[in-house]
């Protein structure tokens, strides 16, 4: 078995999560493909807009008209994803697709390897990175499949819950 890569496919514009839909329903019904296509994700970001003077803070995708996919290249996922309604081919030249780098891949928080962690729900942690270097809080939730903590911070008085990376964390 070949190794699983991450690949991004241009879609129409405003079809990103039909097609991701799509794909998984495929997947879902022929077996074999679970093993070779990993994953499907529309990335988002947090934006804050001002509605009506008052702050809201909702996602928007980062890159509309792309999805990025865990899989294994080879004829049959590349023939499934090509031929799925929405896509309009992969990115890459000519129909070659190109996987992304790792480097390509660190500003989309997409993790390759996997951090073994000390903690648990409930464990007092310290950040030691990023914008809440410095800060202190007990673990709400551990997502594994994101490599992420959520711990509270106090934020203009209230707790607010905040996701951080596995990598930049350390047990109390």
């Amino acid at each position: 078995m070949a190794e699983a890569k991450w690949y991004v496919v241009h879609t129409y514009s405003g079809y990103e999560n039909k097609v991701k839909a799509n794909i998984e329903k495929t997947i879902e019904n022929n077996k074999h493909l679970a093993e070779q296509i990993l994953e499907v994700r529309v990335p988002l970001q947090d934006v804050v807009e001002m509605k009506n003077g008052a702050r809201k803070t909702v996602q928007k995708k980062m890159f509309p008209g792309y999805v990025l996919l865990n899989m294994e290249m080879n004829d049959d996922t590349w023939y499934v994803v090509r031929n799925t309604r929405g896509v309009t081919g992969f990115v890459g030249p000519g129909s070659k697709p190109v996987p992304l780098t790792e480097a390509e891949m660190k500003p989309l928080g997409i993790k390759t390897e996997n951090i073994s962690i000390d903690f648990v729900e409930g464990d007092s942690i310290a950040v030691v990175a990023g914008i809440w270097k410095d800060t202190v809080g007990v673990v709400q939730k551990l997502d594994y499949s994101k490599q992420t903590a959520t711990i509270n911070v106090e934020l203009f008085g209230r707790e607010t819950p905040v996701e951080i990376s596995f990598a930049e964390v350390r047990k109390l």
